[in-house]
């Protein structure tokens, strides 16, 4: 007999409690999830599957998890590297496996890891085994239930926003969060983001630019700036919209009144930072910095009738979730620069907090 902590108790020999502790035993793996600038995951194609996988594998005996992400990496891409940052650990059931009967699969604990991201020259780097991986390349989040396994598409997402989040290393359940957190709930990288990978700007639009969209980075006093998720795809967009005619072509006015309008937000001064422009050469989509001063109740936008979720992150979490290519990085200059000229701190790496109900700072 044993406690209810499963520990032995006076009527198990140290022999007998082994044998009770063996035939409870688990796999163990470890997979690594690596992006690049764009934020998209690598990927490996391999011979033995249809689906593709992320880097990784089993858990050789007596070897860590974190040695196994590395060494795994080595073998399968060729680089050498430290492994030592957890995004989340996942406990696959044997009834959600797809393992053939006679592997007798007995349950897996799978860690996920944290690769990072990768420059082109680590990239270039890259060079395969002779056998078992056969090609690799870096997809868009939306893209991974395409090509990977239910369970690994999962799993991998559920890694990806806890990176996002900097909450810490997860637990999962078959690739779910046992505690998820907004960016779960909502599905947040599941959908496509809208692409925007426009060259950056800075300063006001030339006359002869249409302006399309005036979008504001809105500071909270503590540094982050407010971002509206679509409950319906988990889509990420930045408070802003399209001039109306009673805008009388003011740009800043714009934003003002789709900030109240989307997000029930109060702004300060809009302070212009820059443009981006389309490919066609002859819109412009403005991007302002102003400070967040309050929100009241959370109600739909009437140009569309979503009510966004609303949410306090970090600048470096925000382009995460945008779809912006390499101007991404200069626009995010801008918005430091143009913080600083608010006097506001530079935000602290932190979780994303979701704001339901009205603030006012």
């Amino acid at each position: 007999m044993t406690t209810k902590d499963d520990s032995p108790s006076t009527s198990l020999t140290d022999e007998e409690y082994g044998q009770q502790r063996a035939a409870a035993a688990l796999w163990a793996g470890a997979s690594v999830l690596i992006t690049n600038a764009q934020g998209e995951v690598l990927v490996q194609q391999v011979d033995y599957r249809t689906t593709h996988l992320l880097p990784g594998g089993a858990v050789d005996e007596r070897e860590s998890p974190a040695a196994a992400a590395a060494r795994e990496v080595r073998e399968e891409l060729g680089i050498r590297m430290t492994i030592d940052r957890g995004l989340a650990v996942d406990w696959i059931s044997p009834e959600a496996s797809s393992a053939p009967p006679a592997l007798r699969f007995p349950g897996e604990i799978l860690t996920v890891f944290d690769g990072g991201t990768w420059s082109e020259d680590r990239i270039a780097d890259i060079r395969l085994p002779p056998s078992e991986i056969t090609a690799v390349q870096f997809v868009a989040p939306a893209r991974l239930p395409e090509l990977l396994s239910p369970a690994d598409a999962r799993r991998t997402l559920s890694a990806l926003r806890s990176r996002i989040n900097n909450g810490g290393t997860v637990l999962l359940e078959n690739g779910v969060p046992i505690t998820p957190t907004v960016l779960d709930r909502l599905g947040v990288l599941r959908t496509p983001p809208p692409c925007y990978r426009y060259p950056w700007e800075p300063g006001a639009a030339l006359p002869e630019l249409t302006v399309a969209q005036a979008w504001g980075w809105a500071f909270a006093p503590d540094g982050r700036v407010l971002v509206l998720l679509d409950p319906h795809t988990g889509t990420a967009v930045l408070p802003g919209g399209k001039p109306e005619p009673q805008d009388q072509g003011d740009a800043a006015t714009t934003l003002l009144r789709e900030a109240g309008e989307e997000a029930a937000a109060r702004l300060g001064t809009p302070l212009l930072l820059g443009h981006v422009t389309d490919s066609a050469g002859n819109r412009a989509y403005l991007r302002y910095a102003a400070a967040l001063t309050s929100l009241g109740p959370a109600r739909p936008d009437p140009a569309t009738g979503t009510t966004y979720t609303r949410v306090l992150i970090t600048p470096e979490q925000a382009t995460t979730l945008f779809d912006w290519g390499t101007p991404g990085s200069e626009q995010l200059t801008a918005v430091h620069q143009g913080r600083q000229q608010l006097g506001i701190p530079r935000a602290a790496p932190q979780p994303v907090t979701e704001l339901p109900d009205p603030v006012a700072w």
